[in-house]
């Protein structure tokens, strides 16, 4: 049965929390990639950055409802969601928008596992990691082209 090593793409494009939108735009597009591996100056997984991350930048801004109180403002919905959502639409480098708890797996992971993993948590990727170690990457065409190769 084949396995995550058999099926990944072992030249892994990355990014750091410091490379900027604009750039993280062009790497995508430039290798035809939905996401991407974000790693540490050590090159050690830290998280992931996606194309919803990126497209994220261009939806439209809601305003929370509030109520002013006397001299106080009381958020009807969540602030703490609206500040994430306003830091992300501002967002100016990859640590602005960045997953930072990647699902992952491991090389031996077995091709069936991947797809119940990508269909389950609805995700497009997964990062191959061995012994804390970024090795690969498996995105769901590298699972399509394992049906037909």
């Amino acid at each position: 049965m084949l396995t995550a090593f058999d099926i990944m793409t072992k030249d892994v494009v990355t990014v750091t929390t410091g490379t900027s939108i604009r750039d993280l735009a062009e790497i995508m597009t430039r290798h035809r990639i939905g996401s991407v591996p974000v790693v540490d100056e050590k090159g050690a997984l830290i998280g992931i950055v996606t194309e919803s991350d990126l497209i994220e930048q261009d939806k439209s801004f809601h305003i929370p409802t509030v109520i002013s109180l006397f001299d106080w403002v009381i958020y009807l919905e969540s602030e703490k969601k609206f500040e994430q959502e306003l830091k992300r639409m501002t967002a100016q480098t990859v640590g602005d928008i960045y997953t930072k708890e990647a699902v992952t797996i491991e090389p031996n992971t077995k091709v069936p596992e991947i797809a119940d993993l990508m269909c389950d948590k609805k995700i497009h990727s997964l990062p191959v990691v061995d012994q804390g170690k970024l090795v690969g990457i498996v995105s769901r065409i590298d699972l399509i082209r394992s049906m037909v190769g």
